[in-house]
């Protein structure tokens, strides 16, 4: 539960960033560090403590990645004044959510969940994020205006084949049932 916590942090020095200093981004990195560091220990925790709370802590602890994303989106649109760079903020929240959801209804249509992705997971993203930030504070945000459509444009392909494979994986699922005899509708 403290990524709320962490996730309210983030807006917060990301409306600081955009208001006060840019040095506010290092504040955005520690709480992205934060966040890492007590989602990693939760399970931890819980399992040491036996307290077998499985399907709660799936569900709050992806609940809450959702929010951790979405903050540091939100962050990163207050950096921006164009209109066109906020409307691609709006699609890379859109697109991040809609691709964590693929994630979490394909574990629930298979029971096999997968967090990362060719190679590709949260800890590397929180990575990114940190140096995403350092990088901005020390050259400016004059790297938004080439650098979110190119990030919106890989979230979308990243999407677009996360969704394609899933869907034929599920097809494909649902066409052995119904060719082994199970009752088609």
């Amino acid at each position: 539960m403290v990524t709320a916590f962490w996730s309210a942090g983030i807006v917060g020095a990301g409306w600081l960033a955009n208001t006060q200093s840019l040095h506010w981004l290092h504040a955005v990195s520690f709480m992205v560090f934060g966040q890492w560091l007590t989602d990693s220990l939760d399970g931890s925790l819980g399992k040491f403590r036996k307290q077998g709370l499985v399907k709660w802590g799936f569900f709050m602890d992806h609940l809450l990645d959702l929010l951790f994303a979405g903050s540091v989106v939100i962050a990163y649109a207050f950096l921006v004044d164009a209109w066109w760079l906020r409307l691609l903020f709006m699609i890379l929240l859109l697109v991040t959510c809609a691709t964590m959801a693929v994630s979490f209804l394909s574990f629930a249509a298979t029971n096999q969940f997968q967090i990362a992705y060719y190679g590709l997971g949260p800890t590397e993203v929180r990575i990114g994020y940190i140096a995403l930030n350092t990088f901005v504070a020390l050259v400016g945000t004059s790297v938004f205006s080439w650098g979110v459509p190119l990030i919106v444009a890989l979230n979308m392909v990243a999407f677009g084949v996360m969704t394609a494979q899933s869907s034929r994986k599920l097809w494909q699922i649902d066409y052995e049932a119904n060719v082994d005899g199970a009752p088609r509708p």
